[in-house]
């Protein structure tokens, strides 16, 4: 069987309410698939007010919003409707892009009907307590997450070191990696814009410290701020340039009242707003790849990230950049000083980043989880069932 006789039932928690790395590839993939020749139908909750347009059919499931961040939503149960498409659709692989209840039930309909089930993690749930004062709640979370990916025939991750965590962690016998494309045309060093930096404030003699994502706290938000008052401290000369737009907007201008906030920026206006940068400053844990790192070394940028998931996978420490002990704010503060007084630095762990993201060439990496689809088929199909749970 090739992609031509792939029939995918695609269920995420987010597919495109809100806009995040993780439902843009998802987007992205279920495009190849449809131009492979591939069949889609992606079951996931809706607003009347999308982030953007789906790729491919899109069936609305029943939801409720999120407490304290009502801009997302929990799908909770598979509806009468959801189930009479699925039996119309008659899917030969279920893809669950979420551990949410609608994922689980997703996972036990693909069972019951003797398919096989493939589940895709975007991102490290695990760690989202301690941003809210729950640290005491991991454990359970993950004892929650290995049920549901335990249940999987297979799972993949978006980097070598997260699928290493997920095999420590015992979710699965079968962890594959689905990585991380990068568009050329929009992210690219020829992007940078002098003329825009002036524009908003940005002196053509002071480095531009970048942050890029969405304003949540589990973004490390307070590890950024926290290391950009170092450097105010110290004296070093440099200026913030935060892209990206969230509930926590308000909480982060305060912190950094001397920052350049640009708000959403997407397509060429974001590759322009990631190619004026001088360093990317990426202090998160909770990314299990981290797009927006290899969107700044496609166009030319060194990163200080945290020594986490994801971001191993793609800083070389020392060569593309420098990689720091999650919360470790004098670590940090030293990296970006390194980087901001020392352009020959910038320059040369920058041409390493680029010559780095060469290698993420969207179809590429899509083919890739097509071919973890078409070997769990066939595997079913020979007779190999789902084995046991891991021993704890």
């Amino acid at each position: 069987m090739d992609a031509t006789g792939l029939r995918i039932a695609l269920f995420s928690g987010n597919y495109n309410y809100v806009r995040d790395g993780a439902n843009q590839a998802l987007n992205r993939f279920v495009g190849y698939l449809l131009r492979q020749g591939a069949e889609v139908r992606v079951y996931s909750p809706t607003t009347d007010s999308p982030a953007f347009e789906p790729a491919g059919d899109l069936v609305s499931t029943p939801s409720f919003p999120v407490p304290g961040r009502k801009e997302y939503r929990v799908p909770y149960r598979m509806s009468a409707h959801v189930r009479r498409d699925l039996k119309r659709f008659r899917p030969n692989l279920v893809h669950v892009a979420s551990p949410d209840p609608l994922g689980h039930r997703a996972v036990s309909w693909a069972r019951a009907n003797g398919l096989p089930a493939v589940a895709s993690v975007h991102t490290r749930f695990e760690t989202y307590p301690r941003y809210y004062g729950l640290a005491f709640l991991e454990p359970l979370i993950l004892s929650m997450l290995r049920r549901f990916y335990r249940r999987c025939d297979a799972i993949v991750a978006p980097s070598e070191s997260m699928a290493q965590l997920l095999r420590e962690q015992r979710m699965s016998y079968d962890v594959g990696i689905w990585t991380r494309g990068i568009d050329r045309e929009i992210f690219n060093p020829g992007r940078r814009d002098l003329d825009w930096r002036r524009a908003i404030g940005i002196g053509d003699d002071a480095p531009a410290i970048g942050f890029v994502g969405r304003l949540v706290m589990e973004k490390g938000l307070d590890v950024f701020s926290d290391a950009i008052d170092q450097l105010v401290a110290r004296q070093v000369q440099h200026k913030v340039l935060v892209v990206g737009e969230g509930p926590a907007r308000e909480w982060f201008q305060n912190r950094l009242p001397n920052a350049v906030f640009t708000g959403f920026q997407a397509g060429p206006d974001l590759g322009r707003a990631v190619a004026s940068m001088d360093v990317l400053f990426n202090p998160s844990v909770t990314e299990t790849f981290g797009n927006v790192t290899l969107e700044a070394m496609a166009c030319g940028l060194p990163t200080v990230a945290a020594r986490a998931t994801g971001s191993e996978s793609l800083v070389t420490e020392g060569i593309t950049g420098r990689l720091i002990r999650p919360g470790a704010i004098g670590d940090f503060a030293d990296a970006l000083q390194y980087y901001c007084e020392n352009s020959a630095a910038r320059d040369t762990a920058g041409r390493a980043a680029q010559a780095r993201a060469e290698r993420n060439g969207w179809d590429h990496v899509n083919q890739a989880l097509v071919d973890t689809y078409l070997r769990v088929i066939r595997q079913r199909a020979q007779g190999m069932v789902l084995r046991a749970s891991p021993v704890p």
